[in-house]
C-alpha cells in the first residue's frame, strides 16, 4: 500500500507541473491554486511514505516518476521535441525507479 502512495505522490507531481505550466508564471489564478494545492497534496502523501522507506528511495522514486512523466507530458501534450535517445534516457529512468522498488525490502530498511 506504501508504494501506491508513493506512485500516487509521483502522479500528483506530474499533476502539478502540467497546471504550473498552465498557470504561466502563476498569472492565472485558477491554475496557480490549482498548482498549489496539488503541490501541497503530493507532499504530504509523500511524507506518508518517508518512513515505510526511507528518504532515499522515496524521494529518488518520487523525483524520478516527476521527472519522467513531466518530460512525457511535455511530449505528448506541450509538444516539445523528442529524439531516440530522450526515449532511451526516459527508458534507463524508468528501469531505475522500477529496480529500485525491486530491490527495496519490506518496510524499506
Amino acid at each position: 500500500m506504501a508504494f501506491l502512495r508513493l506512485l500516487l505522490a509521483g502522479a500528483m507531481e506530474i499533476c502539478w507541473a502540467f497546471t504550473l505550466g498552465k498557470s504561466e508564471g502563476f498569472s492565472h489564478l485558477g491554475w496557480s491554486i490549482a498548482t498549489l494545492v496539488i503541490l501541497v497534496i503530493s507532499l504530504y502523501v509523500l511524507e506518508t511514505v518517508v518512513e515505510e522507506f526511507g528518504v532515499g528511495m522515496t524521494y529518488a522514486v518520487f523525483t524520478g516518476i516527476g521527472t519522467g512523466g513531466t518530460a512525457l507530458l511535455g511530449i505528448f501534450v506541450f509538444n516539445e521535441t523528442s529524439n531516440p535517445m530522450k526515449l532511451i534516457s526516459l527508458a534507463v529512468l524508468l528501469t531505475g525507479i522500477v529496480g529500485l522498488k525491486l530491490t527495496t525490502p519490506k518496510g524499506g530498511n
